[in-house]
């Protein structure tokens, strides 16, 4: 059904999707390749909110760069929308530049769009085909598919430990348990995230900024700070920056008016234990538009996450290092068989400077 060639171009638009990982969100990461008899006449990918899909990318590219659309083929790694959003539908100017073909990789989960942007373009004429490398397609936009279709974000959880387990000494150091390497690769992970999210213990301990730093991104994402009893310092470097989301169980008036003065908003999630509720949070955060969750917080927030069924998969660096006794990384109950205990698989097993970094989702059940 498809040609080495198909497979070449649609392989070069995820490529250029790639370019949108820091700055598309909450729009998925898309990437557009328009072609002529093996020929790239213009490529694109997503624009910040409230610029250019892909698709208009590259057909702005190909105008610029002097060619005739007509009767050309778009790649494109997602299903071109069909509705007005901030931007006119793309649907329609693949329509109104007369290509004859468009495949793309996946169809688009929203439901304002959801086979629409593909029937619409088949009602005009166009050769329409799905499903080209959408297995990859898919991964890239893991965050957005996971808002759309459950209502929640993709939750991934960043460890750093050591080769024992360990997060942090017992007496609460941890800096540095892993390599330089590790942790610019760690803030190239925060930066993709529309959010990162820790808990107060985290806060009071180490009071991090828990901004991107030790790489370029265009934009920061939101802070989330999970605090049960709104027990943070306003002064804490947490509040320096960008705008931040805090998620309490109990609001004392007072303090979230000093919070407000940081930019903090405070929002009041309690469940039946007095505590916040995380997948409340989660469907919260989804409904703000936030695809990826990015949790760097400690092994207590990342057992009641874990409990809970918040989490999709683990971002471990591991540092060749034995510490012995010392914290762990997530605080489990024990149990009393293996057959208990959460199965996970590695999906990605890469060497990071001198560390190795793991990432693992949960096995099927």
């Amino acid at each position: 059904m498809y040609s080495e060639l198909d497979h070449k171009f649609m392989s070069r638009a995820l490529d250029l999707a790639r370019n949108a990982l820091f700055q598309a969100s909450p729009n998925p990461r898309v990437g557009c390749v328009v072609v002529r008899e093996g020929h790239i006449l213009g490529e694109g990918w997503t624009q910040p909110p409230g610029s250019n899909h892909a698709e208009i990318e590259a057909l702005l590219d190909a105008r610029r760069n002097g060619h005739d659309l007509h009767g050309a083929t778009a790649y494109v790694t997602l299903e071109p929308c069909s509705h007005f959003g901030r931007t006119p539908p793309c649907a329609t100017a693949i329509i109104e530049a007369r290509l004859a073909r468009v495949i793309a990789a996946v169809e688009d989960p929203n439901p304002q769009v959801a086979g629409r942007g593909l029937e619409m373009l088949r009602s005009n004429g166009i050769d329409v085909r799905c499903g080209l490398l959408a297995t990859e397609a898919s991964e890239l936009n893991i965050g957005f598919f996971s808002r759309m279709n459950r209502g929640r974000p993709w939750v991934r959880m960043k460890i750093a430990a050591s080769l024992d387990g360990k997060t942090a000494l017992a007496n609460g150091i941890s800096q540095w348990i892993t390599s330089e390497a590790a942790r610019k690769d760690g803030h190239a992970w925060r930066a993709r995230a529309c959010a990162v999210a820790t808990g107060i213990g985290t806060v009071i301990a180490d009071n991090p900024q828990l901004s991107v730093r030790l790489v370029t991104t265009p934009r920061q994402p939101l802070k989330v700070l999970v605090d049960s009893r709104l027990e943070v310092d306003p002064e804490a470097r947490f509040f320096d920056g960008n705008e931040v989301l805090v998620a309490c169980a109990f609001a004392d008036p007072a303090k979230v008016t000093a919070l407000r003065d940081k930019n903090a908003e405070v929002i009041e999630i309690p469940n039946d234990d007095g505590k916040v509720d995380l997948p409340q949070m989660l469907r919260e955060l989804a409904r703000r538009g936030v695809n990826e969750l990015h949790v760097e917080a400690g092994f207590k927030l990342n057992g009641s996450l874990v409990r809970e069924g918040c989490i999709d998969e683990l971002l471990v660096y591991l540092a060749p290092l034995l510490v012995g006794e010392a914290q762990g990384m997530v605080h489990l109950p024990a149990l009393s068989d293996l057959a208990q205990a959460r199965r996970l698989v590695f999906h990605e097993v890469t060497p990071v400077g001198t560390d190795v970094r793991v990432l693992a989702r949960w096995a099927p059940s």
